[in-house]
């Protein structure tokens, strides 16, 4: 008799309760600062490139760019941050990490930090290291393919 699909045990079944496990210990872990995982992605990557453009921004987070107009306005109604237009084409909106953004993303890198930690804790160091390789390369694979 053939052996039925284990649901449980299948790769993006995993994947999704590990996802749900990170955000769920995100929130728990950044409760005080009323942020999500992609609005602190934003922030962390207008600290490193200030000026980008939405279009860039939302590539380099992985995000929908047309629902990142929405996570930028609500981290821009918190003074987090600038959205300006580009004084060589106006359509196109550059954003900045307001000083308060900055303080404040800078505070949760502590929180998201432990997140990590709590999230690959039942993992051996070593584990800890091959997963991250392992999830690295199922990533780059899928987006050299698109």
């Amino acid at each position: 008799m053939a052996r039925s699909f284990n649901f449980s045990e299948a790769p993006g079944h995993q994947i999704r309760r590990a996802h749900q496990l990170s955000i769920a210990l995100f929130m728990e872990e950044t409760a005080g600062y009323d942020v999500t995982p992609v609005q602190f992605a934003i922030l962390n990557a207008l600290m490193d490139d200030p000026g980008e453009d939405q279009i860039t921004l939302s590539g380099r987070v992985a995000f929908d760019a047309a629902t990142s107009g929405s996570v930028i306005a609500r981290l821009e109604a918190k003074g987090w941050v600038l959205r300006e237009p580009d004084p060589a084409d106006r359509r196109r909106k550059l954003l900045w990490v307001t000083p308060e953004g900055q303080k404040v993303a800078l505070q949760m890198k502590r929180a998201v930090s432990k997140v990590q930690t709590r999230l690959l804790g039942p993992l051996s160091a070593a584990e800890r290291k091959q997963f991250g390789v392992l999830l690295g390369k199922l990533v780059a694979g899928h987006e050299r393919a698109e």
